[in-house]
């Protein structure tokens, strides 16, 4: 127990606060048990740990741990809720919950039995809250922390901060807010940039070595997050790699699941699974028809590179405009949580 206090009042000092997201300001901290999913790389950890910088310092009432920390190979996690509770704690902050085994069930058990214990976790995209053995679903509040928009990378690289326009405002009034961007920066200077880099918060880091931090977010995710699903064959990590750049090279497509199948060596039904996991990985998007759901069961109708970065790291050579437009448009409305079910793509527009 002390030894992990050390660790976290130590990773809490040294976690900077010049680069605050949004969705940090959305959540409602005073929920006794929250969830923040999302993909690797996107920020997860940061958020919750400048949230306890920001309110709690070092105070013994809030505590982080992980998951993957040694200390649980051999430590049942409701034990250590319990002794943190009795410990005077308050509030636990646990992250990369997914590699914890049976990590629903004692979450369960905790949030039933220490009514006046909080907990905030974070986990994978990949996790599915409601298809757990313990579905937490009805418990947890839950919060998705995607990558950076285009008006977030704005603000992080200093250029200008703008409030959020929804869908409705900008459909209704685009003329009116084109005026008034254009009028305060100019929005194109800008865009390349983003689309290349800025789609990851870490670019800020340092932007010399970015594309060596994605590839390594790629990796992990195929060779450790994809193994936390139930069934999952840690043998075809290599074919998945090889699907995924199969994809890079050829998206936006609609997907023809015998091609892709005879390509990668992998049967056609394992293909329309691992598309699934790809998709909740945050690696790809994909569109289906009106009234069709995306599931281990359906194929989708077309597919593109979940964020335009990805197509510069995998295929630079497909990086055709029109085709980052298309999936920048994708990513960022999928994002805004609308759901998209057709695009229709105008000539020289």
């Amino acid at each position: 127990m002390e030894k992990l206090r050390l660790k976290s009042n130590l990773i809490v000092q040294q976690q900077t606060m010049n680069i605050v997201r949004p969705l940090s300001k959305k959540i409602d901290w005073s929920d006794r048990l929250i969830s923040i999913l999302g993909a690797r790389g996107t920020g997860k950890t940061t958020l919750i740990l400048q949230h306890i910088k920001a309110n709690y310092g070092l105070s013994d009432e809030a505590l982080y741990v992980s998951m993957d920390d040694i200390y649980f190979s051999n430590n049942k996690l409701s034990d250590f809720a319990e002794e943190f509770r009795q410990n005077g704690g308050k509030i636990l902050f646990i992250d990369e919950v997914h590699k914890y085994p049976d990590w629903a069930k004692e979450i369960k058990n905790i949030y039933d039995f220490y009514k006046d214990l909080k907990i905030v976790f974070t986990g994978s995209s990949i996790i599915d809250i409601s298809r757990q053995k313990i579905d937490l679903s009805r418990r947890a509040v839950q919060y998705e922390l995607t990558g950076l928009s285009y008006r977030e990378f704005l603000s992080f690289s200093n250029i200008i901060n703008l409030d959020a326009i929804s869908l409705e405002d900008l459909l209704q009034n685009h003329i009116q807010i084109a005026h008034d961007l254009i009028s305060k920066f100019k929005p194109l200077q800008y865009f390349n940039e983003y689309l290349k880099h800025g789609y990851y918060p870490f670019f800020v880091e340092n932007i010399n070595t970015y594309h060596l931090r994605l590839e390594k977010v790629v990796r992990l995710i195929i060779e450790e997050d994809l193994q936390f699903i139930a069934g999952f064959n840690p043998h075809h990590s290599r074919k998945i790699y090889q699907l995924l750049y199969i994809l890079s090279t050829n998206v936006p497509f609609k997907p023809n699941i015998s091609n892709l199948s005879e390509k990668t060596g992998i049967s056609r039904n394992a293909i329309v699974e691992y598309l699934y996991y790809l998709y909740n990985a945050k690696l790809i998007n994909t569109l289906s028809a009106a009234g069709k759901s995306i599931s281990t069961l359906q194929k989708p109708d077309k597919i593109f590179l979940e964020n335009t970065y990805l197509s510069f790291a995998l295929s630079p050579n497909n990086t055709e405009k029109g085709s980052l437009r298309e999936a920048f448009f994708m990513n960022q409305l999928t994002n805004a949580g609308h759901a998209i079910k057709k695009i229709i793509c105008i000539k020289s527009k």
